[in-house]
């Protein structure tokens, strides 16, 4: 059994400890912490009467603790995570691994100092039954080389508070991760081309967004981001070979026959669509604990995401070309 420490007690956090609590197998929450301690308190309670702390250092060095799983907003991430580095102990951490390329840096570099896998970043969607069957045919061989990636990630409708920035750092962030996943390579340039804006956007938000990334080996792939679409969650991903095209499954609901016409339901919430792939993660990550390995997404993973999303933000204000430069790969993480 795992003894399990959970940073971070908001909505995605208690959502996890109910999951690590009631889902999944060999892992049992014993601390939880929270700045708000009536917010810990109630997540206590859900994992049946945890620990509760209002300082993450203090439950990341407490001995029952043994993993620790990170929540928490994402500033707050680069220090529980060095601390965690430094007392040995395996981490999941939802992403984004660290709010700047720099804190990122410095997390893979104390990483690979300790000698030791510790971390697995919460990138879910390597997890999906679609992207993995995607990534399976692709490996098989049989249809050659990846030419070109088709993507859309639709959403039915933000807030106000949301601009056009956030459409890479929340939203194209998980194409950024998945889409390198698939291919086996890694990106070298960022472009963002801006369609006529739709009704239901504000001043602040450029929406839709077309948003292109080319990578190492030439590859070029389209991600298209619109979110405020109001029909649904739509995801989409469809990669063009030599021999053939491949193109995801959408999740499997029922063909419905009412009222003159055929209608498919398309989700509309990010949570219930990749509920699955939430699910899969944590427990992955909890048997591989038993083994001593990480083998989800990485510290480096990461590292890279929040370059490239730099660059792109970067290509959204200039409508040019933006070059995608990382630090050279260390050993460590090959």
């Amino acid at each position: 059994m795992l003894n399990v420490g959970v940073i971070g007690c908001g909505g995605m956090g208690k959502d996890h400890i109910k999951r690590l609590t009631n889902k999944i197998q060999g892992a049992n929450v014993v601390a939880v912490s929270d700045v708000f301690e009536e917010g810990a308190k109630e997540a206590a309670a859900l994992a049946g009467g945890a620990k509760v702390y209002t300082d993450g250092k203090d439950l990341i060095n407490d001995p029952d603790v043994e993993a620790v799983f990170i929540v928490s907003p994402g500033f707050a991430h680069t220090d529980s995570l060095l601390q965690a580095i430094e007392a040995g102990k395996r981490v999941f951490c939802e992403k984004p691994l660290a709010t700047t390329a720099e804190d990122c840096k410095k997390i893979v570099d104390a990483e690979s100092a300790s000698g030791k896998h510790l971390i697995q970043l919460g990138f879910m969607r390597r997890y999906d039954k679609g992207y993995v069957q995607v990534k399976e045919a692709l490996q098989s061989g049989e249809y050659g080389e990846p030419l070109i990636l088709h993507c859309t990630h639709r959403n039915p409708e933000v807030g106000t508070n949301y601009n056009t920035p956030m459409a890479v750092h929340d939203t194209a962030i998980h194409e950024i991760d998945t889409l390198h996943w698939l291919v086996d390579d890694e990106y070298e340039s960022a472009q963002v081309i801006m369609p006529k804006v739709t009704k239901y956007s504000h001043s602040e938000l450029k929406d839709p967004q077309i948003m292109l990334l080319r990578t190492k080996k030439g590859i070029c792939i389209d991600v298209e981001v619109f979110v405020n679409c109001k029909f649904g969650y739509d995801i989409n991903c469809e990669v063009v070979c030599e021999d053939g095209a491949i193109k995801m499954a959408e999740p499997s609901y029922p063909s419905i026959r009412k009222n003159a016409s055929v209608s498919t339901t398309i989700d509309t919430d990010c949570f219930v669509r990749f509920e699955d792939a939430y699910d899969t993660e944590v427990q992955n990550w909890v048997d591989c604990a038993e083994e001593g390995i990480i083998n989800g997404p990485t510290a480096w993973d990461g590292y890279l995401a929040a370059v490239t999303a730099d660059a792109l933000v970067k290509a959204q204000e200039s409508g040019q070309i933006e070059p995608i430069v990382t630090a050279e790969k260390p050993e460590f993480y090959k």
